[in-house]
């Protein structure tokens, strides 16, 4: 009898939560059938302010499955909130590698960290599909007939606001592991930003569709992006639209413009690691003489002669072919031509740095003790070597986080030379950064 009860409350309340989410997407539907019949009127479809209603109508049927929920809100928000709707079910799921809980409710799944933040809407029972399509088509067709632009500023709002939700429902989408689905909504959240009067470019939100059509294997689409990215001068983080198109070029095996895509990515950003690696590699794997590879360097240094990222590039260049010796003379000429270019400091200590661990492991399996000490003495030529232009490029750096990396290399560094006491000094100054 007991578990009859428990039964009957369960589906009581269950009962009131969908009735009161009923109630508010009810609503939502019958205004927007009012709206409907405005535009299905030949006398009132010529008017502005019918298809602003309309507009206006589909955006609150998009939103009204999604209820009192907003993301980052937490669970007792919502409890209080939503009072009277309850989910019908509740599991705990892995979203992306990350635990999470995930509630079901009559038109949506909410999805919750493990802090109780909410992370994901998930819409499962739309009014009505495509609602935020539609209404930018409204509300350009509002804009076309407010011949007086009295409206204008209202639409360039709301635009605005579609373009935002369409951006959170592709974060939703990727979040969930959906890139195609993700790359698709970022395209319209830029199309939203494009549409009249508003007419402005969302260069995040074309790269961001350029970024998941690459991850969903959508080659052709993501080209599009990125190059349209590239052509109102949104490159991506040092340059990386211009690893992605080489990235594309040589998927759809096209080797000449993944090689043109390097070269010009690589002049515009000389810092960009992944650039760099990309046009190393097509080098080598191509059989191309890497000498071309120089020949650029040297070309652009020729041009900007007081650039001394160039030199440092192309001493990671080097250092990466194992010219070691090259790579050093590079980053020394970056530092002759800007003293203060941190840097060029940064790369002699690493490449410094990883000869010497190098070395290391050479003696650790030689057994040879001639052989063994003369290996010893390179290894601790090297290790304390990279000591100076550490501390130097320590000094100059202005970002806290690069600051840390350098003082773990002098930690280490420092400690293994620590019955000095100039080293043991330095140890103590470094261990101690950031604390």
């Amino acid at each position: 009898m007991k578990k009859i009860l428990a039964i009957l409350a369960l589906a009581a309340t269950l009962a009131v939560s969908a009735q009161a989410q009923t109630k508010e997407v009810a609503a939502a539907k019958a205004a927007l059938e009012k709206a409907q019949a405005g535009i299905d009127n030949a006398k009132q479809n010529t008017k502005t302010a019918t298809w602003l209603k309309y507009a206006e109508a589909l955006v609150k049927a998009y939103e009204a499955p999604k209820g009192s929920a907003w993301i980052g809100m937490t669970a007792q928000e919502l409890q209080v909130l939503s009072a009277n709707e309850r989910p019908t079910s509740e599991s705990q799921v892995e979203v992306n590698g990350q635990p999470m809980t995930k509630r079901v409710y009559a038109t949506k799944n909410l999805y919750f960290d493990q802090a109780g933040q909410l992370r994901v809407i998930e819409v499962s029972q739309p009014v009505v599909a495509d609602a935020l399509d539609k209404a930018v088509e409204a509300y350009a067709k509002a804009a076309e007939l407010d011949a007086k632009g009295q409206k204008t500023k209202d639409i360039k709002t709301a635009l605005e606001s579609i373009n935002s939700k369409y951006t959170d429902d592709a974060y939703a989408a990727y979040t969930l592991g959906k890139v195609s689905e993700a790359s698709v909504l970022f395209e319209k959240a830029a199309k939203a930003f494009a549409t009249a009067p508003l007419s402005q470019v969302d260069t995040n939100a074309i790269y961001n569709a350029g970024f998941t059509a690459w991850q969903a294997e959508e080659w052709e689409r993501a080209k599009g992006f990125f190059e349209e990215g590239i052509k109102y001068g949104y490159y991506g983080e040092s340059g990386e639209s211009y690893a992605k198109l080489a990235d594309i070029a040589d998927k759809l095996g096209d080797k000449e413009a993944s090689k043109k895509y390097l070269t010009e990515g690589s002049q515009k950003f000389p810092e960009s690691q992944s650039l760099l690696i990309g046009l190393i590699n097509y080098y080598l794997n191509s059989g191309e003489d890497t000498a071309q590879l120089f020949e650029l360097f040297s070309e652009a240094q020729k041009n900007e002669p007081n650039n001394a990222s160039l030199f440092y590039v192309e001493g990671n260049a080097r250092k990466k072919l194992g010219q070691n010796e090259e790579a050093l003379a590079a980053y020394d000429k970056a530092i002759e031509v800007n003293p203060n270019y941190e840097w060029g400091y940064i790369g002699k200590g690493v490449l410094l740095y990883d000869m010497a661990v190098e070395i290391a492991e050479k003696a650790n399996s030689e057994y040879d003790d001639a052989k063994y000490n003369a290996l010893l003495g390179e290894f601790e030529k090297c290790y304390k070597g990279c000591v100076e232009p550490f501390e130097k490029g320590f000094e100059i750096c202005q970002d806290n986080d690069i600051k840390a990396s350098i003082a773990e290399y002098l930690k280490n560094v420092c400690f293994r030379f620590r019955t000095d006491p100039e080293y043991q000094a330095k140890y103590e100054k470094y261990e101690s950064f950031g604390k």
